[in-house]
């Protein structure tokens, strides 16, 4: 079957990218493996909710509808979000169809799912950037006892009864936040902590996310960056959202009893061993912050703010006490890895990718004429992986994709 466009995935990215694709006449088709929002429906523990506040949470010609602009929504209420949102604009989903292959055919591309092919003219992968868990070498050592799952399959607590401590690998925001519940459930909990960036919840009275907005770091674009790769590698901002909007750091998990060591460097027989490195990565991120919130001050005394703002209020720095660099493994009963996620896009065409198997674009233009690429971290601002960043970056892909098939409309190879 023939269709000008295919989109893979109906979260956030594919459904602004159908509403700009509506608007503009273009015909087209959304490949959803499971149901609407599905990786909010499946692959998110129950106490999750957003790190950015309601205000921020808008599509293409829609919005958050909320009497709590500065909440954060629930993982049910994201999913609820984006199922409005695709019925007021009438996307057109194709649920539980997972594509198989997508590959270069003549001038356009041949996208195979579990009953059906599809021929179109260009491609758009929104199917998001965390479709696969990284679980580093380390894991491959623990002894078989131990109990291993992901961030991304971890649910509640009460998923871990057998009453051993817990060690949870990775202090992004993911590895934090199921430290700090799984320690007030009343279990044992150790963190590994790497390379982190440390964010109050909140700043002279204001949420940190208002902030990066006025300050115009969110719009920072992807070519205005020294090195670009190194910015979409960065890991999620410690943050949690929550009713009474507290920030969530190593001195708050610490404060409840969780246990701090360095990052996991190997598993020596019944021995876990840990990197000593610790006291110069909190420092690192301790300045960062600083840095940060220097620039939000020399911002609200350029303009004036002082009257409608808080006076400023420095978090502590992050103290640390004894680290160990070892652990002895017959304490533990579960190792939770939160240690960050990739793309795996087996399907896509194997001239997408570089030779470490990572897709190649330009801000969404794929190396494929035709193929574009929509919700991957900083793809073409800091705001682009957010719900309220898609809609922009969308419509920024627009241009080049009307371009390819206007060439293709005309005749010419693409």
């Amino acid at each position: 079957m023939y269709v000008p466009v295919v989109i893979v995935g109906a979260g956030q990215a594919g459904l602004a990218m159908s509403h700009h694709l509506i608007a503009a006449g273009i015909d087209h088709i959304i490949l959803e493996r499971g149901e609407v929002a599905n990786s909010w429906r499946t692959e998110r523990w129950d106490s999750l909710r957003l790190l950015t506040p309601n205000w921020m949470t808008r599509l293409p010609g829609d919005g958050f509808d909320s009497d709590d602009p500065d909440g954060y929504m629930t993982g049910a209420q994201v999913v609820a979000f984006l199922d409005r949102y695709r019925q007021r604009f009438c996307a057109p989903v194709r649920t539980r169809s997972t594509v198989r292959s997508m590959r270069r055919s003549g001038r356009g591309f041949t996208v195979a799912t579990d009953d059906q092919q599809w021929q179109c003219d260009s491609v758009v992968v929104a199917a998001g950037a965390s479709s696969e868990p990284r679980v580093p070498a380390p894991a491959a050592d623990l002894p078989d006892r131990i109990r291993q799952i992901t961030a991304l399959d971890y649910r509640r607590p009460s998923q871990l009864d057998d009453g051993g401590d817990v060690l949870v690998v990775g202090a992004s925001a993911s590895g934090l936040q199921i430290a700090d519940e799984l320690q007030r459930s009343g279990r044992t909990v150790t963190l590994a902590v790497g390379e982190h960036i440390r964010l109050p919840r909140t700043y002279r009275g204001r949420d940190i996310y208002w902030w990066m907005d006025v300050i115009g770091q969110l719009d920072e674009r992807y070519d205005e960056v020294d090195d670009i790769d190194r910015a979409r590698r960065h890991a999620s901002v410690q943050l949690v959202g929550s009713d009474d909007r507290s920030t969530l750091d190593l001195n708050s998990v610490a404060s409840l009893g969780v246990g701090l060591v360095g990052r996991l460097a190997r598993i020596n027989g019944t021995t876990a061993q840990f990197s000593g490195a610790l006291a110069n990565l909190v420092a690192n991120a301790d300045l960062k912050q600083n840095r940060l919130l220097d620039r939000i001050d020399e911002f609200a005394e350029k303009h004036d703010l002082a009257a409608v703002i808080d006076a400023p209020d420095r978090p502590a720095r992050t103290r640390l006490g004894a680290i160990a660099t070892e652990l002895d493994l017959a304490r533990f009963s579960s190792v939770i890895w939160a240690t960050g996620y990739r793309p795996t896009f087996g399907w896509l065409d194997d001239a997408a990718f570089d030779q470490r198997r990572r897709v190649i674009h330009d801000g969404g233009v794929g190396r494929l004429p035709g193929m574009f690429f929509l919700g991957l971290p900083f793809m073409r601002r800091r705001r682009s992986n957010l719900i309220g960043g898609v809609g922009r970056d969308a419509a920024d892909l627009m241009g080049p994709l009307r371009a390819h098939l206007e060439v293709l409309a005309r005749g010419h190879p693409g």
